[in-house]
């Protein structure tokens, strides 16, 4: 048997450590922790065999730069992360040792593309391990996998093991808003990592909004230059190209976004006559508001400049950016806004419609996208459901459009797929983590209040959103208990495509990321891949709780600072802590 005591700690400072022996030590269950689930796993014993001093990964695929870039990465990782899990399976040891994993792949020349094929499997026993994977960025997720199932200081790993695992979603991603406050190269490379160890695959890279424009394109530098928050706070081609190049060697797609025609008061700085009510106050007293937060401005369709600027932003996306997905926005346009633009209140006072006016800019760039780069354009839902401004269907092809859905739950995600799209779900009540942290503008009397507030006017009180819009926080439980296909029939649930956990960055920078982010993602990622239920269809929560404790704390080990999801006295007395026994 290997030893379970002493070995079984998590990596933490001296004093919690010791605080650590005090605690009674529970009978050891014979499991395996892997994040997310496999979709298929059997182990015939609890048995597990020691990797040689010299184990390796074979064949290197050199002539797969990406391919090979991972094989190194997870030997030395297998190699030296020795994980000692918190409750550790017992198991009985093998007398010989495992001295390589094989790799076989079908389709080595498969590109990282929406829809690529992940599916892997994976046996393991005394005379060897093999991983037999459809494309590269399967082999990858059994890479991943193989990592998880390696333990110990001697490290070793369960024999008698079969996996199957395939993706229920092919899209799994996580929005990163870069506009609102700036995040180092660096930070976002920490944040494909994980989202690899949690194979995740699409980084949607919410570039730029109405606070800043962090980008730099070679045909629109002043954009940068005049839109960014300065010296440091911006993003080179060379900065673009490594971050693109991180993802693919971790099997991550990096999608752009660029949010257009509203959210763009940053355009300003450098073309002011193309951005309408820029600089002006959001919130006027007595009158509509100007934008749904602080940084007013939106790109003005009836001006003939706006798109000469536009195509070159696109252009140069379509350059820098592999993706066949490009997000092109669309979302909470602002009618008042326009109407400070003299041409757009005579175009109104002239019979003309807001409806018109979106329209009229969705056609002269849609096509653009489409056709001339050879993209397919992701929109938010707003362009086509919006509750103020939209266009018909007849202008966006279902062939070459996509639509991301964040409001009404289930209700949009049908009425989307009803109309013919495909989706990407993104529900604010489920996967927006920025959620639940209390309001952020300033000058706000509505936080003065000592006593206590009427029933029917809640807003400090329990049962008030606080000043968050989208409160209350979303636990990684309610994370985990999304169903993205509620409520669609068999034949509608085909064209949703995914989903997307969105961290907006009002109330986040690096420095919060890691714990805003994880685990909380993780819980999006493993209903993503292998769905919330089990083999008898129950939702799987409660034994999710203890393997997710596990998860976090390795992946603290592997630097990512995710946040604790219970007491740890909890993760030494499994099911203690819930809510019903």
């Amino acid at each position: 048997m290997i030893p379970s005591m002493t070995s079984s700690f998590p990596m933490a400072p001296k004093p919690f450590f010791l605080l650590f022996l005090l605690l009674p030590i529970p009978s050891l269950p014979s499991t395996l922790n892997l994040w997310p689930q496999p979709t298929s796993i059997s182990w015939s014993t609890p048995a597990a065999i020691p990797l040689s001093p010299y184990f390796s990964i074979q064949p290197h695929f050199s002539s797969h730069i990406y391919l090979h870039r991972a094989i190194t990465r997870y030997t030395r990782l297998i190699l030296s992360e020795r994980h000692r899990p918190i409750i550790p399976p017992v198991v009985n040891l093998s007398n010989s040792s495992l001295s390589s994993l094989h790799l076989s792949i079908s389709d080595l020349s498969a590109p990282l593309q929406p829809g690529v094929d992940e599916s892997y499997s994976l046996y393991i026993s005394t005379s060897g391990a093999t991983l037999t994977a459809a494309t590269p960025w399967g082999a990858m997720r059994g890479l991943e996998t193989f990592s998880q199932l390696v333990w110990g200081h001697q490290p070793v790993v369960p024999i008698g093991l079969r996996i199957f695992d395939k993706p229920l979603f092919t899209h799994r991603g996580l929005l990163l808003d870069t506009s609102r406050n700036f995040y180092s190269v660096r930070s976002i490379f920490r944040t494909i990592r994980a989202m690899s160890y949690n194979k995740m695959n699409v980084f949607h890279w919410h570039i730029t909004d109405s606070q800043s424009f962090p980008i730099v394109l070679p045909s629109e530098p002043e954009l940068a230059a005049k839109g960014s928050y300065g010296s440091g706070m911006s993003y080179s081609t060379r900065d673009v190209k490594r971050i693109i190049q991180y993802g693919l060697s971790r099997g991550v797609r990096v999608v752009p976004e660029i949010d257009m025609p509203g959210h763009t008061a940053s355009w300003a700085e450098a073309y002011p006559e193309i951005v309408t009510c820029a600089n002006r106050f959001w919130a006027p007293t007595g009158k509509p508001a100007l934008a749904a937060e602080p940084g007013a401005g939106e790109l003005n369709p009836l001006h003939a400049k706006t798109y000469q600027v536009v195509q070159n932003v696109l252009h140069d996306l379509s350059t820098l950016f592999l993706d066949q997905y490009l997000h092109a926005g669309a979302d909470e346009v602002n009618t008042a806004c326009w109407e400070t633009d003299p041409a757009v209140t005579h175009f109104i006072s002239a019979g003309g419609t807001h409806d018109q006016i979106l329209e009229k800019f969705i056609n002269l760039t849609h096509p653009y996208i489409t056709d001339t780069l050879n993209r397919t354009v992701v929109y938010w839902e707003d362009v086509l459901l919006g509750p103020y401004v939209k266009v018909r269907p007849t202008t966006l092809p279902t062939e070459s459009t996509i639509l991301q859905t964040w409001n009404n739950r289930a209700k949009n995600t049908k009425r989307i797929v009803q109309a013919g799209y495909q989706v990407i779900v993104s529900s604010s009540d489920f996967y927006y983590l920025d959620c639940g942290h209390g309001g952020w503008v300033g000058n706000d009397s509505r936080y003065d209040v000592q006593e206590a507030e009427p029933s029917d006017e809640l807003f400090n009180d329990p049962g008030g959103n606080g000043g968050s819009w989208c409160a209350p926080y979303k636990s990684w439980q309610r994370v985990y208990n999304y169903d993205i296909l509620y409520n669609l029939t068999e034949e509608e649930a085909k064209r949703v495509l995914g989903g997307e956990v969105a961290l907006w960055s009002e109330q986040a920078d690096e420095t919060v990321l890691d714990a805003k982010l994880w685990p909380r993602t993780s819980a999006a990622a493993e209903v993503l891949w292998s769905g919330n239920r089990d083999s008898d269809g129950i939702k799987r929560y409660a034994e999710a709780t203890d393997r997710l404790n596990e998860w976090r704390y390795r992946m603290v080990r592997r630097g990512i600072q995710a946040e604790p999801i219970q007491p740890l006295w909890c993760v030494l007395n499994p099911g203690m802590c819930n809510l019903e026994q």
